[in-house]
């Protein structure tokens, strides 16, 4: 398991006019802690692209438990629980300042060659750095 958190503070532009965190934002918060956990990685999605590979996402999942509100600072706990093959799933728990669960969900994103726009395995190099940071349950 390999797992990161990220800090983020609800901004106006997020939020209903309720000063609630709007449903639809949510995935954007889970780009926003795969993007942080792949660069603890040492890795940025712009250079696997330099790669030759894109991660387009393959399904989401969003579970929603309490509201977020404006102004609000979120923990994004993002988790890949498995070594990525040719897919890899993330999870997610964002949580409030309290320390409450007020979302969860999952993505599963796959490896593409971008010359071939085919799926692919996982390239070494990103195997590498997955193999080498696992954290063994």
């Amino acid at each position: 398991m390999y797992s990161h958190e990220t800090k983020y503070r609800v901004c106006y532009g997020d939020t209903d006019q309720m000063g609630v965190v709007y449903y639809g934002n949510y995935p954007r918060l889970y780009e926003i802690g795969r993007t942080e956990l792949m660069r603890t990685l040492g890795l940025s999605y712009k250079e696997i692209e330099a790669q030759g590979i894109a991660l387009p996402v393959c399904s989401l999942n969003v579970r929603y438990h309490r509201p977020a509100l404006y102004d609000d600072v979120l923990t994004i706990r993002t988790i890949v629980k498995d070594i990525p093959n040719a897919r890899i799933q993330f999870y997610y728990e964002i949580l409030n300042e309290a320390g409450k669960v007020i979302n969860t969900g999952d993505t599963v994103l796959a490896f593409i060659d971008t010359q071939t726009q085919r799926p692919t395995r996982v390239p070494e190099t990103i195997l590498h750095l997955f193999q080498e940071n696992f954290a063994v349950d």
